[in-house]
């Protein structure tokens, strides 16, 4: 009586562990991919945005005039995410096409990415709220060095990140 090995499915437990690892390398695969840092010209204009926003943000939000009119400022402001954000888009499509994967904040560490997310808009409109109580500018100017600061050390996670997991 011959004994045939092969499953009524026509896998063999050991194709079966074979197809498990292959994909656990593509889903690895993927993760890393997807951990790559931001393209360069893209950081440096987050790191410009995030540097900006205080100071504009700032003159919105002062009681008088500063520097611009008030109108003026929220013109900038504007203009700004607009202008942030199609760049962001830019990115983002050049990137999956280049790559096939989309830009990811979810696969860095939430330990970074929480205070990141609730710490920076803090120091963004408390810098603003303190200047308007003030009137010293020296709050806004502490924001934006804080702000591109935390940009490029985001960067720099990213690319570590992207280089531990490739």
């Amino acid at each position: 009586m011959p004994t045939d090995t092969t499953p009524p499915g026509g896998i063999t437990p050991e194709q079966a562990r074979t197809a498990l690892a292959e994909a656990e390398e593509v889903r690895t695969s993927t993760t890393a991919l997807s951990a790559t840092p931001w393209p360069a010209w893209f950081a440096v204009c987050l790191t410009l945005y995030s540097a900006a926003l205080p100071i504009a943000y700032g003159g919105v939000m002062a009681d008088e005039d500063w520097l611009l009119p008030r109108p003026a400022w929220i013109g900038v402001l504007l203009l700004m995410v607009l202008l942030f954000t199609g760049l962001f888009a830019v990115a983002a499509r050049n990137w999956r096409h280049r790559t096939g994967v989309a830009l990811r904040l979810d696969v860095l560490p939430k330990r970074a990415t929480v205070p990141l997310f609730i710490g920076l808009p803090a120091i963004l409109i408390g810098s603003a709220v303190a200047f308007r109580t003030t009137g010293w500018p020296g709050w806004l100017v502490g924001a934006a060095l804080l702000a591109g600061a935390t940009s490029i050390g985001f960067h720099l996670a990213f690319v570590r990140l992207h280089r531990k997991s490739a």
